[in-house]
């Protein structure tokens, strides 16, 4: 008599976030140029790791089409950060379709204000 196997459990589906963003300073502080696809902040209190992937319904502006976006955890601010920062995680912007279309909608909305020197929830 062998023992049962345990049964291997599939990896867990990416958790999926809706953000809506009804300002240019609201996206100005949430997205993150610095990424190579282009990032965004999404204040939550839900626990994730680095590297954990998500699926994210983006609302912008008046548009209102939803964004859906995979993209992976890079950032994670906890409760109680310095400088009183919103808890939450940041996201890197998949390498495909939706990604490079957000990244180009975010920065089409942004114009100028990519280059100030404003504090975002990031940086």
């Amino acid at each position: 008599m062998s023992e049962p196997k345990p049964a291997v459990s599939p990896p867990p589906r990416p958790s999926v976030l809706s953000l809506n963003i009804n300002s240019k300073s609201a996206l100005y502080a949430a997205f993150m140029p610095l990424l190579k696809n282009g990032g965004i902040f999404i204040p939550t209190t839900r626990s994730y790791s680095i590297g954990d992937e998500v699926f994210m319904l983006l609302s912008l502006m008046d548009d209102p089409a939803k964004l859906p976006i995979a993209g992976s955890v890079v950032w994670i601010t906890p409760a109680g950060a310095q400088n009183s920062k919103a808890q939450g995680i940041g996201v890197h912007f998949k390498n495909d379709e939706s990604g490079i279309e957000a990244r180009r909608k975010i920065e089409g909305l942004l114009g100028g204000v990519m280059q100030s020197t404003r504090p975002t929830h990031t940086m």
